[in-house]
């Protein structure tokens, strides 16, 4: 994490009704750090993100925005909104109202070039002229151009193509390492936010649980005694787990903890050892340790092993794998 810390949540709230509620018990982010969130729909990642850009209030608790005075923070939506101009004014909308008036067709230009949209072909393009990706990538452009010291990004890749993705992952990129641009972002594209976050968190039922590599393990446990409880899974194979708080509790267990094998293991001390395959393999953002995603049970396993691990196993997609973890290394929430 960098060093010096651009937010900080304390105890923060946010209640919709009686059906949701958003509780952050303790959150810094450095500046000029990346960070991705995970969760699935309604976990309250947007909900997050927005209270981060300041668009939505807090019911209780504590922001600490540190950022700059001149500098200012963005956010870019999954469905982006353009003005019914051409694509200059809409990237240069943001300039104008700011009274930065400066080299505004050079910045424009510059923004759209870093995008991919060639500018002598896009400047005077309508907006209802842009395919879904273009349209995105100006959004990002408008945004960009700004200069802002937080870009916050509301699953950014979820309606365009390969290309496009990649074109957003580097302009973000070289934004963050021109101007140390702290980025906060969604995406269910796990291997793209992956590589482009310096750490990942997951968010459930509103609070943020543990990394974006580790796993969710849901109830109903059953009492085996003896302190061990059980969940049968889709395929007739089960979970061990000590102690839940209750049948239908959920628990994390870190990616870390899952140990792989190519053949079934014997005499070994762990109590879950589970078969299934080996779906995707990507390079973690730290360099050093390869992320492997394992269908078992009906359940998708993500597993973080060294790259000596991976080679020395063999380890490709498709290929059957075991995987063995400790019922002691669930954590409940």
């Amino acid at each position: 994490m960098a060093e010096e810390t651009i937010y900080r949540l304390q105890q923060v709230v946010r209640a919709y009704g009686t059906d949701f509620r958003l509780h952050i018990h303790d959150l810094y982010i450095g500046k000029g750090e990346s960070v991705g969130i995970v969760g699935h729909n309604g976990s309250g990642k947007s909900t997050l993100l927005r209270i981060l850009a300041f668009l939505d209030r807090v019911d209780e608790g504590e922001i600490i925005f540190s950022g700059s005075s001149d500098r200012e923070i963005t956010m870019l939506l999954q469905h982006p909104y353009l003005f019914k101009r051409t694509v200059f004014e809409n990237v240069a909308f943001g300039l104008k109202v700011r009274q930065k008036r400066e080299m505004v067709k050079d910045r424009v230009r510059d923004s759209l070039a870093l995008m991919g949209l060639r500018p002598a072909q896009f400047m005077h393009r309508r907006w209802l002229e842009l395919s879904g990706g273009e349209a995105q990538r100006v959004a990002l452009a408008a945004r960009l151009v700004i200069n802002p010291e937080v870009l916050i990004l509301d699953e950014p890749t979820a309606n365009v193509d390969q290309h496009s993705a990649a074109l957003i992952k580097n302009a973000i990129l070289q934004y963050r390492k021109k101007y140390n641009t702290t980025l906060v972002m969604t995406s269910h594209d796990i291997i793209w936010l992956n590589s482009v976050s310096d750490r990942v968190m997951r968010m459930h039922n509103g609070r943020i649980i543990g990394r974006g590599t580790d796993n969710l393990l849901h109830g109903p446990w059953e009492d085996e005694g003896e302190g061990l409880w059980r969940r049968v899974l889709p395929d007739g194979q089960y979970i061990h787990a000590v102690h839940p708080p209750h049948s239908d509790a959920f628990g994390v267990l870190n990616s870390s903890n899952i140990m792989l094998s190519t053949g079934r293991p014997d005499h070994i001390s762990a109590q879950n050892v589970l078969g299934g395959q080996l779906l995707s393999m990507s390079s973690e953002h730290s360099g050093d340790r390869v992320r492997v995603e394992v269908h078992a049970g009906g359940l998708l396993f993500s597993c973080s092993v060294t790259h000596h691990a991976a080679d020395t196993l063999k380890l490709l997609p498709g290929k059957d794998v075991w995987i063995l973890f400790k019922a002691s290394s669930i954590v409940w929430y």
